[in-house]
């Protein structure tokens, strides 16, 4: 029904993904696995919303409406299992920004937040760019997965510690967490009175045999010492339109992040972002039911591939969210010349592990959100050069 195999090309289009590549990897001709947005269109209802709106001349002042409020109520109920209330809700431009409002609403500079490495990097910048310290709570890699270290985190807490960013689906290494292992995180912030962010952006992003368990649904205890980060902007391709829902179900909490918004003047979403919210989750449930059968065909098709042509890498097989974590120790790079490798003789631009965490600079994370052939061509790269080097 839906063709995710179609080419869509976004050059000269002002696309991150594929305009900025020779300026941000400094080669030619290189394909571009990296910036997590995929290289898919968004769904048709979607597209007709927008064009639809575009139907009246005036694109003026706005108020999000309850149809918009409905749409997010309705999709956390049945996607998630989550009963949230209207007032919960709170407006941002995205979950990047919505993470610096959150450190400026419950800490003070010079106060400590653990985030757990590797990790998305807006998560250091976020902290860094605020004058809180970073206090990293490394995860544990086993066996090609990861999971937390909850010893090492509750050594790291001092009275200082008033933060932990959690990433649950976990980016870049796809870890699904339990609803065991967010109860233990969540007990050991309670007794600590710390507060959770949880970035659930690809939390519609979970493949078959996984389960995501959105914290604030673990405990009515952890519930009320939580802010849970959502947007529909993974999920159906329109991360450009800048709108995610953070709902925080704690009045005194709520306040405290209502109040950065107002000092910055975060009212509404734009126009075409609520239009575009509405119809996703209320019009396009199949579209992303095909979407995540697509995509778990390309991280099959990924692991196989390597297996069989490139055993000298390893794939963190992921368990949601459309990012492969690769680790390419085997190679005897470092990490410098891995990069030259990649950009130079695979012609590629992947996101360098370092970015994630010092840690892990001897793996990259690819993005899988694309048509199968551009993987395949990717991955046929990466053979070809690897075998040149025998």
């Amino acid at each position: 029904m839906y063709n995710f195999d179609d080419l869509i090309d976004r050059r000269n289009t002002n696309c991150m993904k594929w305009d900025r590549l020779e300026e941000l990897f400094g080669g030619t001709g290189l394909l571009p696995l990296w910036v997590a947005d995929m290289d898919f269109s968004a769904p048709p209802a979607v597209l007709k919303a927008i064009k639809e709106r575009t139907n009246h001349p005036i694109f003026g002042y706005n108020y999000s409406s309850d149809e918009y409020y409905q749409a997010v109520i309705s999709w956390m109920k049945r996607r998630h299992n989550w009963k949230i209330d209207r007032e919960w809700i709170l407006f941002t431009p995205g979950v990047v920004p919505a993470l610096s409002y959150s450190v400026k609403a419950y800490t003070e500079p010079d106060d400590n937040i653990i985030i757990q490495s590797p990790v998305y990097r807006p998560f250091y910048t976020t902290i860094e760019n605020n004058g809180r310290n970073i206090i990293t709570n490394p995860l544990i890699y086993r066996d090609g997965r990861y999971f937390m270290d909850y010893e090492d985190l509750e050594a790291k807490i001092d009275s200082k510690t008033k933060l932990l960013i959690l990433c649950s689906p976990h980016n870049p290494v796809g870890r699904v967490w339990t609803k065991e292992e967010l109860t233990k995180l969540g007990e050991i912030c309670l007794k600590n009175d710390i507060i959770i962010i949880s970035d659930e952006i690809h939390f519609d992003i979970v493949y078959k045999g996984y389960d995501h368990t959105v914290l604030a649904n673990v405990s009515p205890e952890i519930r009320e010492r939580c802010i849970i980060c959502t947007a529909p902007s993974k999920t159906f391709n329109i991360a450009g339109l800048q709108i995610s829902n953070i709902i925080i179900p704690n009045n005194e909490l709520r306040k405290k992040y209502s109040l950065e918004l107002e000092k910055d003047h975060i009212i509404r979403p734009n126009v075409f972002g609520e239009e575009a919210l509405v119809a996703a989750y209320n019009e396009s449930e199949d579209w992303l039911d095909s979407l995540l059968e697509y995509l778990e065909k390309n991280r099959d098709f990924f692991i196989s591939f390597v297996d069989k042509n490139i055993p000298q890498l390893k794939v963190v097989k992921p368990e949601g969210t459309y990012l492969l974590w690769v680790d390419f120790s085997d190679l005897g790079m470092n990490s410098e010349e891995l990069r030259d490798f990649l950009v130079n003789k695979c012609k590629l631009a992947v996101n360098p592990g370092e970015m994630f965490g010092k840690e892990s600079g001897l793996f990259q994370r690819f993005n899988i959100g694309c048509p199968r052939s551009i993987l395949e061509e990717a991955l046929i790269r990466i053979e070809k050069a690897v075998n040149g080097r025998n």
